[in-house]
């Protein structure tokens, strides 16, 4: 790894040979950057490590909040520097998962305030309760304006089960986050626990022991994809069995998921294990972003089951991306130790136009994504800083854009996209974050069902409990009724409630208080104004519940 000094003692040397020899590949713009960053790196020296991480959190966060759709506050599908209006209201369901992640970054690390955070995330998680689910599910697209389901694919307008387990580990986090927190935190905790608690996972097993990606009520089951590994889904087996009312078998995770033990792989690369079959990859490795997905809050740290070490499952594969790229078989100009990444996003054709591919080592296109080497920072810390310390150093910000690293780019044909995916910017910095403080792991596996799913499926880890399950893991079911009323509501509970309890309205003030105790309380809410009120209790065993005043 790079740090201040060392290997590179000739830094301004090369950075002015560098500008000045590649002037006939950029433009006026690209060169005035060029310049600062010259100028900046002689007044104030290099970076250090932790400031150069700063900055690339920075850079990403703006995808999800400068930009964020302005309505729902959902992550867009894409973003282009050239045409800032392109697909501006296709929203990406798992990448609002990770602009999720984003968000909670942002109050960590001082760039918005708590209340900031809050209000946009009170938002989107009210735009979401709104639009359509199938059995629970969201479709993979939605329209940021209205909620409507964009079709991804001809048969693909309904749900799509790995999207929306992307976006509920996320949910779980936020609860996990805010859950402690005031009354409008805890409020937010609380929707949640809810939506993510309504995703009906049993219903995309169709009886079997498989999960299906899809169901459509258009087309039924048409897609007919069942989610076998290895790829990007493992935590939809885990999500789906932690459920408390639409849980799967641990049958579906054994047969379906691990293929009754087929997924198991006896193949190396350079000398590195694979350990899992990867799916379209027969004797090597998928794209990296199958790294990531999955354990943006799934904790692999010595997390073991009786299939794999999945910390070696996760650091194998990157390290055998790394080896490739370094190895260079195809010999691609450009490729090295401090230059590499492969994993999908947006690609050169053949043509030199712009596509997508999923790049890896069997579909090597000379195209390096940023966000495969930076998202394995936790993986491969001192290479990732080196590919850090390439984009922002060594190139003098030839590949950073508008919204951090651009998607795509490749040193061999001169070419870059400026163009941004929310599933690529959108792991980035929540897995730095782990890096530093394993803010998400340690949130998600904190989660008492999330526990629970990892024991019943046999699951071990060496940094979190998985034997000490709480009793009451879930929470008392709480009806009321009528709902929506005029005058009057009663809570009903299948449990006695002893708790103190608050109403609150949609701008979350407080307008109201009581306590319970039993298993039925009426309250009068004749004197509130007509709208949409929050019953949130002291004791947290018990869920939020919502009324409706006519």
């Amino acid at each position: 790894m790079r740090e201040k000094s060392g290997k590179f003692l000739s830094r301004e040397f090369r950075i002015e040979n560098h500008i000045f020899t590649s002037l006939k590949y950029i433009n006026m713009k690209e060169f005035l950057l060029y310049i600062t960053i010259y100028i900046s790196s002689i007044s104030f020296g290099q970076l250090t490590d932790a400031q150069l991480i700063d900055t690339l959190q920075k850079d990403v966060f703006k995808y999800f909040w400068d930009y964020t759709h302005p309505i729902s506050k959902l992550s867009r599908e894409r973003i282009h520097e050239d045409d800032l209006s392109f697909d501006e209201n296709t929203i990406a369901v798992g990448g609002s998962g990770f602009g999720f992640l984003n968000i909670i970054v942002g109050i960590e690390n001082g760039f918005i305030t708590s209340s900031e955070g809050v209000e946009h995330l009170n938002t989107a998680l009210d735009f979401l309760d709104n639009a359509p689910r199938f059995h629970g599910a969201w479709s993979h697209w939605i329209n940021g304006n209205d909620g409507s389901v964009i079709p991804f694919s001809n048969f693909d307008d309904g749900g799509d089960l790995v999207e929306t387990a992307l976006l509920c580990q996320s949910l779980i986090c936020i609860r996990e986050y805010f859950k402690n927190g005031n009354s409008q935190e805890q409020i937010l905790a609380q929707k949640a626990d809810g939506l993510w608690k309504g995703v009906e996972w049993n219903w995309y097993t169709k009886g079997e022991n498989v999960l299906y990606w899809h169901w459509s009520p258009n087309y039924n089951w048409q897609m007919n994809l069942p989610i076998q590994g290895y790829n990007e889904a493992l935590i939809t087996y885990i999500l789906a069995v932690a459920s408390e009312d639409y849980s799967i078998s641990n049958d579906a995770y054994h047969e379906g998921w691990m293929r009754n033990g087929n997924i198991v792989s006896t193949s190396s690369q350079y000398n590195i294990p694979t350990i899992f079959n990867h799916n379209g990859a027969q004797g090597t490795v998928g794209p990296l972003f199958w790294a990531h997905y999955s354990y943006l809050a799934l904790d692999p740290r010595g997390l073991a089951d009786s299939y794999a070490n999945y910390w070696d499952v996760v650091k194998n594969h990157t390290e055998i991306i790394l080896k490739h790229c370094v190895d260079n078989p195809n010999e691609f100009n450009g490729y090295s130790d401090t230059c590499w990444g492969l994993t999908a996003s947006y690609s050169r054709n053949a043509n030199g136009s712009t596509g997508y591919a999923a790049h890896q080592p069997n579909n090597d296109k000379g195209v390096i994504t940023p966000t495969a080497a930076l998202s394995s920072l936790p993986y491969t810390p001192d290479e990732s800083i080196d590919f850090l310390r390439y984009l922002y150093e060594d190139t003098q910000g030839q590949y950073i854009g508008l919204l951090g690293p651009v998607d795509a780019f490749s040193p061999h044909y001169l070419w870059k996209t400026e163009r941004y995916l929310a599933i690529d910017q959108g792991t980035i910095s929540p897995m730095l974050e782990n890096y530093k403080t394993q803010l998400f792991w340690n949130l998600f596996m904190s989660a008492p069902e999330i526990q629970e799913s990892l024991h019943i499926l046999g699951f071990t880890s060496t940094e979190h409990n998985l034997t000490g399950i709480c009793e009451n893991i879930h929470q008392s079911k709480i009806e009321i009724y009528p709902n929506p009323t005029s005058n009057s509501f009663t809570i009903s509970s299948e449990k006695v409630i002893n708790s103190e309890f608050k109403i609150i309205d949609s701008q979350g003030r407080e307008v109201l208080t009581g306590s319970m105790n039993g298993q039925e309380h009426t309250i009068d809410i004749s004197k509130l104004s007509k709208g949409v009120y929050s019953v949130v209790f002291d004791n947290t065993e018990y869920p939020m519940v919502r009324v409706i005043k006519e």
